[in-house]
């Protein structure tokens, strides 16, 4: 916290923080995994270049610089003893003066790690997740910065994963105001179709730049494939020959239903398990192509 490590149980702010009252913070998910030299963040410098990215959107002037921020992550790691990990770094206003005006309020900074398996659980991860498009659209990037991962902008993605929930899914897809797909609560979404992969232009349609759906649209052209960004409609999801999901958290997770439409087979398609595999040998160290999207932790 703001450059000292402190104990879990000390972790702790004003409950006048004005991030807490007005949302106005940025953060980031990383993952770091465990490798045979060691825990190994994943594309660090990417996210950390992200997470600078969204506060200059907010107009945060951040106190550390992005070597710092990585060094810290490292730090955190390290301290943890933990060979894989969830990193939460958070960008946020403190305690300041209470109201809207944000610029009254000092920016702080914090960086948790903790151990984290599959966020859609293991049999999604394997069997395929239960899919719903939401009836909560995607913000449009007229009423609030896309391009940022802002803390606040995140009731439009928890809104739609309780009703998903609740409704017996395992996850929700939003669409745009106008009928597109955008994304995930927290995912890209790609669909495979006549062996093409299909994934939205981010920009169009309001989602997040996601740093796995651009190691997975690397990973799928080295394997051969052909990616293309398209404008998708919710039928597109429905006859596609597969669907999967992917972000820090969720990895690459297959989908074996949408609207209780059963995706192709139902079962995880080959495209979707070779994109999966050789994003976990990526990731994992396993691949010497790719050693660069690592960064060790020592």
């Amino acid at each position: 916290m703001d450059g000292e490590l402190v104990d879990w149980e000390d972790a702790k702010i004003h409950v006048l923080t004005h991030s807490l009252h007005y949302g106005t913070g940025v953060f980031e998910g990383i993952r770091a995994y465990e490798t045979t030299s060691g825990p190994a963040v994943f594309r660090l410098r990417e996210h950390i270049a992200r997470l600078l990215r969204s506060a200059h959107i907010l107009a945060m002037e951040t106190p550390y610089g992005a070597e710092q921020l990585c060094e810290a992550v490292r730090a955190t790691v390290r301290a943890s003893g933990l060979q894989a990990c969830y990193i939460r770094p958070l960008i946020y206003l403190g305690y300041g003066e209470m109201g809207l005006n944000p610029l009254l309020s000092p920016v702080n900074v914090s960086i948790a790690v903790w151990p984290w398996g599959a966020y859609l659980g293991d049999a999604g991860m394997e069997k395929g997740i239960r899919l719903k498009v939401s009836s909560w659209a995607r913000h449009d990037s007229r009423s609030m910065p896309t391009a940022a991962k802002a803390t606040g902008m995140y009731i439009n993605s928890s809104l739609a994963k309780v009703e998903a929930v609740r409704a017996g899914y395992d996850e929700a897809l939003m669409m745009t105001t106008d009928g597109y797909c955008s994304e995930g609560t927290g995912e890209n979404i790609f669909l495979v179709r006549d062996g093409v992969i299909l994934t939205p232009p981010n920009s169009a349609v309001g989602a997040l730049e996601g740093i796995t759906s651009a190691s997975v649209i690397t990973l799928a052209r080295d394997l051969g494939y052909e990616v293309s960004e398209q404008l998708l409609r919710r039928p597109d999801l429905y006859v596609a020959d597969e669907v999967f999901l992917t972000g820090t958290a969720a990895e690459v997770v297959p989908v074996g239903s949408v609207d209780d439409r059963v995706v192709g087979t139902g079962e995880p398609g080959p495209v979707t398990r070779k994109i999966q595999s050789a994003y976990f040998a990526a990731v994992r160290g396993e691949t010497a192509r790719y050693e660069s999207w690592l960064d060790r932790v020592g």
